[in-house]
């Protein structure tokens, strides 16, 4: 399968809530101007916020939703006002803070693979 392209790596997973790590947060991200240098901006910048363990763009009233993992309420108050506003590039951001996870997987629904799928770049 990693020969086909099928498994893009292996990861370790470890317990967020073991090492303190457990205030989660999803967070919608709109950009003053969502031109193409912004967007690609924006995401060259998450990729150097550990915080982010998540960033996907989105359609909708929104450029962007975000999963973040810190330790608490000032932590994430930081991470919001020098990181995610500090960027001058995000003009809105509402927070959703994660009370209880229901589930939480990284497997695929495989049932639902035709065997004609192919390998996608």
């Amino acid at each position: 399968m990693e020969e086909a392209g099928f498994i893009l790596g292996r990861v370790t997973l470890i317990n967020n809530h073991a090492l303190g790590l457990d205030f989660e947060v999803i967070a919608s991200a709109k950009l003053a101007l969502p031109s193409r240098e912004n967007l690609e901006a924006f995401e060259s910048m998450v990729q150097d916020w550990p915080e982010v363990i998540q960033c996907m763009t989105v359609t909708g009233a929104v450029d962007y939703m975000l999963h973040i993992v810190t330790t608490d309420m000032h932590a994430y108050d930081n991470f919001l006002r020098d990181k995610l506003l500090g960027s001058k590039l995000v003009s809105d951001v509402q927070s959703r803070i994660v009370i209880r996870v229901a589930k939480k997987t990284t497997a695929l629904p495989l049932g639902l693979v035709r065997q004609t799928t192919k390998v996608h770049d």
